[in-house]
């Protein structure tokens, strides 16, 4: 019997082996908590080195967690913070980055997820003094919600935006590893050297069984970054189970090989979208399909696989693969879309 397919989220996914056995070896002996041991240390140590840089690095265990901590680090209450309508901190995070800044976040209207400088700089409002909250950051998520990608010249150009006008860049990057193995650029190339100044670098979505790490290029706006990440409650005690899962896959360069399959599912699942005329909302760059689907068909295609519908009025179904999504699940799936479709 065929078990029940699943396009959900690469958060439904389990934890790849090398992750698993990575924890096993950390299980051993004792360590000193909050990350004071030599293996979570080394592990920090071994992220700067991919990311090319000397920079300052903060396990965490949740992505939410991460993006409050990143942005609490850098933001005080009467300040605000720029982003996308569709981004993760202002539409799926139950305004958490709120609850611990106590400042303002400022969602910025998008095409296709992604936003411009000339869309930042209209909605910085004017200069009131302490009558208006001071812009201080701009959110991008890479990644976005959708799927797409910043390109190199449009993170420049946001990037010198931000250095113009004093502001802090900050990228939601959950699905980071997708975005540098899609758009075929190193970690350095997409973060600190195109004007990057502190990331959400997202792992759990990428094969881990639950490790995020808030990397701060410029280490003086990691001034106050511990104390938040303890007050927002992602100091993990037992800090050597994170640190190990981004050793497993930072090592032979496992990221960016599960990243790679992740999205060449999804590129699998776009041939069979367009061997059976379904229109995507947008381009398919990384391993999210949102494909615009009959009422009917979702409701058929939901019998056997799970799947989130994201706009239920055009209506738009959000397909995603993972590290460890199968040739054969997504012939599966397809053979599932042509009998709904032609039923």
């Amino acid at each position: 019997m065929n078990q029940r397919l699943c396009f959900a989220s690469d958060n439904a996914s389990g934890a790849h082996p090398n992750v698993v056995e990575a924890i096993a070896r950390a299980n051993h002996d004792y360590a000193l908590a909050y990350g004071n041991d030599q293996y979570s240390q080394r592990v920090a140590e071994k992220i700067c080195q991919a990311f090319e840089c000397d920079a300052e690095v903060l396990f965490t265990f949740g992505g939410t967690g991460a993006n409050v901590v990143g942005l609490s680090s850098v933001t005080s209450s009467f300040e605000a913070i720029f982003c996308s309508d569709c981004s993760h901190i202002w539409s799926d995070e139950c305004a958490a980055p709120q609850k611990f800044i106590g400042g303002k976040i400022v969602p910025i209207t998008s095409e296709q997820g992604k936003i411009k400088p000339q869309d930042i700089a209209a909605s910085l409002g004017p200069d009131r003094g302490v009558h208006h909250a001071r812009p201080k950051v701009v959110s991008l998520t890479q990644p976005t919600e959708l799927g797409t990608l910043y390109t190199i010249s449009e993170l420049e150009a946001l990037a010198n935006f931000c250095q113009e006008h004093g502001l802090v860049l900050h990228v939601d990057g959950a699905r980071f590893a997708n975005a540098a193995a899609a758009l075929e650029l190193s970690l350095a190339q997409l973060s600190h050297q195109v004007g990057v100044d502190v990331l959400s670098f997202g792992a759990t979505k990428n094969g881990a069984l639950g490790a995020e790490a808030v990397i701060f290029f410029k280490p003086e706006l990691a001034a106050t970054s511990g104390f938040m990440r303890k007050q927002a409650t992602q100091l993990p005690s037992k800090m050597r189970f994170i640190a190990a899962q981004f050793d497993a896959l930072l090592t032979d360069d496992l990221w960016l090989k599960n990243a790679e399959h992740a999205n060449a599912m999804a590129t699998l699942l776009a041939t069979a979208c367009g061997a059976n005329d379904i229109e995507l909302l947008v381009p398919q760059q990384i391993n999210a399909l949102f494909p615009i689907l009959e009422p009917q068909v979702i409701e058929k295609l939901q019998r056997d696989c799970d799947f989130y519908v994201w706009d239920e009025h055009l209506p738009v179904a959000r397909w995603m693969t993972s590290f460890d999504t199968t040739t054969s699940e997504i012939d599966r799936f397809s053979a599932l879309i042509r009998a709904a479709i032609n039923a």
